[in-house]
């Protein structure tokens, strides 16, 4: 039996099979829904405390991962996210103290408006870099919480009390529900051209831009996820504690544990910001009924410690442990001595 031809050099090849990209390991997303599961049973297995700690820690960790999406993958250390935060909680407070609205409506109100007001906003800020990005997004928060003291539809600086309802667990599970929405979505852009194109800017924009990513679009339309998920926390936690002022709505300080809690676990992975946003919220509550006194001492060296020996978080340490051993900390140290 005669050997096939060969194949002439000038000939036409045949196209290889595109490859699809590589899934997350297995053991990760089952850990990942074992997690989920462990959450979702707190309100029936836990104390009325424990599952006020949850709603926080939760809502925490959906504002860290609503970060990430702008800080994480796109590069842009935003300073602003609080004021999504109390937009969507201002959303939440008009439509339903003063319009007299259900509380779905104004949370999709305050949704809306956050995503409006970030498009608009990005448009503009987003065309800084580095520092002045971050100074513009800091200074927007304190002129939009100086607004809102002075609109008498928002209660002025008086506030605004909401409706009560006493029914931790039904907030529990939004904030559940809202974390896993948040992430998914997160985990989409991993995979998606979109995502792709944030990671790019983030590690050379002028790069990624030849390539033909339309950078001012991609960082607004990211500023705008950013955006709704923080203004959908917002108003889940202003009906919680059925109280709403600019002091609290537009806090400066919400913003810098946000990004800390981002940082600490990972920014620019899935799991990072939440698993950042629960350890720190367990390691702070914990401080906080045992060494009241000094708890902020404690807190402000775990964090430094973290950013010494884990500058890139949790989830690279663990990486690194795995690949390097112990010494991944001792390259840490070295890298950024004090």
């Amino acid at each position: 039996m005669s050997a096939p031809p060969a194949q002439r050099a000038d000939a036409p090849q045949t196209p290889d099979k595109p490859q699809a990209p590589d899934k997350p390991p297995t053991w990760r997303r089952v850990a990942a829904i074992v997690v989920f599961a462990a959450l979702a049973a707190v309100p029936w297995l836990g104390s009325d405390v424990l599952v006020q700690f949850g709603i926080n820690a939760l809502l925490l960790a959906v504002l860290a991962q609503a970060w990430n999406v702008i800080g994480g993958y796109a590069g842009y250390a935003s300073f602003g996210n609080s004021v999504f935060y109390g937009l969507g909680a201002y959303g939440v407070g008009i439509a339903m103290v003063q319009w007299h609205l259900p509380f779905a409506v104004g949370l999709a109100l305050g949704a809306a408006i956050a995503v409006v007001f970030a498009l608009t906003l990005g448009w503009a800020v987003l065309r800084l870099r580095g520092h002045y990005f971050a100074i513009a997004t800091l200074g927007v928060a304190q002129v939009m919480a100086a607004i809102v003291s002075n609109v008498e539809l928002a209660g002025r600086n008086v506030g605004l009390v909401l409706p009560p309802l006493n029914d931790d667990r039904l907030f529990y599970w939004l904030a559940l529900a809202l974390l896993a929405a948040a992430t998914l979505s997160v985990a989409w852009l991993t995979r998606s051209r979109f995502g792709f194109g944030l990671i790019a800017i983030r590690e050379n924009e002028e790069g990624a831009a030849v390539m033909g990513v339309h950078t001012t679009l991609y960082k607004a339309l990211a500023f705008a996820i950013a955006a709704f998920f923080s203004a959908l926390a917002g108003g889940i936690h202003a009906y919680w504690i059925t109280f709403l002022d600019p002091e609290s709505a537009f806090d400066i300080s919400l913003n810098v544990r946000m990004i800390i809690m981002a940082v600490f676990g990972g920014p620019g992975t899935v799991l990072g910001p939440i698993v950042g946003a629960l350890s720190l919220s367990a390691i702070s509550e914990l401080l906080s009924s045992e060494v009241t006194n000094i708890a902020g001492l404690f807190f402000g060296v775990v964090v430094v410690a973290a950013v010494v020996l884990m500058p890139r978080g949790l989830a690279d340490a663990v990486r690194g442990v795995r690949l390097h051993g112990w010494g991944y900390f001792a390259r840490n140290v070295k890298a950024h001595r004090l």
